[in-house]
């Protein structure tokens, strides 16, 4: 009896230990998932080409604009053929077809003012989103003032 007490013990935990060993200690190759893939990029965002910013109901460039102008003009120039889109924004007050040709008049002075700065018209493109894509949500004059610019994209 002694010899089958024993023998069953062996089976009993020597034949799963060995199986489970086995498993453990076999060789695969070791597969690693792919990484995540990169989100698009919604535009290309350039150092050097910054926004400019606008009074309440105005499109005439403020004086703080020219040096950031500038900026903007020397990058455009010295990176050959690049072009560049000039976006124009307002806040939400007023209504969109209002807004809508008030950007499109922030987008073009900007753009006037970097042509006079040597620039070829043929680089530069305007568009106007009026209030459609605020910079800062919210619904006060900080909020506001930060909306209310012309945005530069690279192309």
């Amino acid at each position: 009896m002694k010899n089958f007490k024993s023998s069953s013990v062996f089976m009993t935990l020597f034949i799963p230990g060995m199986i489970f060993l086995g498993a453990c200690c076999h060789e695969q190759p070791v597969v690693l998932a792919p990484p995540p893939p990169l989100p698009p990029p919604a535009e290309i965002v350039v150092l050097g080409l910054g926004d400019v910013f606008f009074d309440f109901d105005k499109s005439g460039l403020r004086s703080d604009a020219v040096a950031q102008l500038k900026t903007n003009a020397n990058w455009i120039q010295s990176t050959g053929g690049r072009k560049v889109i000039i976006e124009g924004h307002c806040d939400e007050r007023g209504t969109n077809e209002y807004n809508l040709a008030l950007g499109e008049r922030r987008a073009n002075s900007t753009k006037d003012y970097i042509v006079n700065l040597g620039v070829e018209p043929a680089r530069l493109k305007t568009v106007s989103y009026g209030e459609e894509k605020p910079f800062v949500e919210g619904h006060n004059e900080e909020a506001w003032a930060q909306n209310r610019r012309a945005h530069f994209v690279a192309e």
